[in-house]
């Protein structure tokens, strides 16, 4: 049995070749993989002794070749793709073990320039991952390194089933299409924000206990981009309280985004997605003053967000409201020690978002039935100078 090894992320990668090995599979492998590997004193094929042919074009060739593509693509259960192999000395590849560089990062590291960041666009690991994808049925297709002590352990024992292959050939799909939908928004030209096929890259960031309602199952994904890191509630660090539903996430988004719309000191307090307080003063304690005012009764069990860090006043100013969730930029610690007092109070720390020309190229998306309306982003702060009353 033959395994071919080609990986960015490593973790786990050693443990799980000597699982391989142990089961009786020949290691195949290129570059920082196989030094990886044979540092780890494993025993290792480079694959350029299989394709006979040495890495070129700065490493753009290396596994596009009929022995490696050769031996994804044939499927064992059909002769003549069998003979096929044995006419052109060409071994079967059993499984495939490997994942693509995250794009996302290439694109945002300042110090890369186009043609370097182009260079990052990978080719050879996304086409080794869709031929051992779709031949699923003869090949074992791993791209997550979390897979790999299941992997091994039904490797060790009855080995993996078709429902199983199938599920990993789903996976490994959906890391490619992920990957691609990130190198096309990279090349894609502003002014084409709405393109005629649009793919969205989301990565899971967990699941939630469950959805809007207790019977629906539900998961968090964050939106992956190659301007800007992006900035929102999956990326706050949550200081105190329980876990962060489905509806949780939905209040607590709105609130933020309504408290970010200005630069003075802006107090939201939202209750299913709806603000029921909202004001801007010249103080934090004012806005939060004011912004209570507006509806004293809804916002009772609402989540509010403040654009200013909460200290030990306006904690206790909080405190005296049954909030579910408080998000600022920032909580000192003689705040914390007021509120972390209400156990199930969930505390974000989370700054507003920056504002400036860039962010326009941001899009919103709403989901509807069969579809997905696409809008640019709204980040324009209205200027409440320019205003003008046209009626009496």
């Amino acid at each position: 049995m033959r395994a071919l090894v080609s990986v960015f992320d490593k973790a786990g990668l050693v443990d799980f070749a000597r699982t391989l090995v142990g089961v009786g599979f020949e290691l195949v492998s290129t570059g920082g993989s196989a030094k990886t590997l044979l540092d780890a004193g494993l025993e290792v094929t480079p694959v350029e002794q299989v394709t006979g042919y040495p890495e070129i074009l700065n490493g753009r060739v290396k596994t596009l070749h009929p022995a490696i593509h050769g031996g994804l693509l044939a499927r064992m259960d059909v002769s003549e793709h069998v003979a096929t192999l044995a006419d052109h000395d060409i071994v079967p590849i059993d499984l495939l073990v490997s994942n693509l560089y995250p794009f996302e990062q290439a694109v945002q590291d300042p110090s890369l320039d186009i043609q370097q960041k182009v260079e990052q666009i990978d080719i050879g690991g996304p086409a080794m991952v869709r031929a051992a994808a779709k031949n699923y049925a003869s090949v074992v297709v791993v791209t997550d390194p979390g897979d790999y002590e299941r992997i091994g352990n039904l490797l060790a024992s009855d080995g993996v089933d078709l429902q199983v292959r199938r599920r990993l050939a789903a996976k490994a799909f959906e890391h490619v299409s992920t990957y691609d939908s990130l190198v096309a928004e990279f090349l894609r030209e502003e002014d084409s924000a709405f393109p005629d096929e649009l793919a969205v890259g989301l990565r899971k960031s967990g699941d939630l206990r469950y959805g809007e309602n207790p019977q629906q199952a539900a998961a968090a994904y964050s939106l992956l981009a190659v301007g800007q890191p992006l900035s929102g509630l999956l990326n706050s660090t949550q200081l105190h309280g329980k876990e962060l539903s489905f509806n949780n996430l939905m209040d607590a988004d709105a609130a933020w985004q309504a408290s970010s719309i200005s630069s003075e000191p802006t107090v939201s307090i939202v209750k299913h997605t709806v603000p029921c307080g909202l004001a801007t003063r010249n103080t934090i304690e004012a806005a939060f003053t004011h912004a209570l005012e507006g509806d004293i009764v809804s916002a009772f069990g609402g989540i509010v967000s403040l654009n200013r860090p909460v200290d030990e006043t306006i904690a206790r100013m909080l405190a005296g409201v049954f909030f579910e969730v408080i998000i600022a930029p920032e909580f000192t610690q003689d705040a914390l020690q007021v509120l972390t007092k209400k156990k199930n109070l969930r505390l974000l720390q989370l700054a507003a978002p920056a504002r400036g020309p860039e962010t326009g190229q941001r899009r919103d998306y709403r989901p509807i039935t069969g579809g997905m309306l696409v809008q640019s982003a709204d980040d324009v702060v209205d200027n409440p100078g320019a205003w003008r009353v046209v009626t009496d």
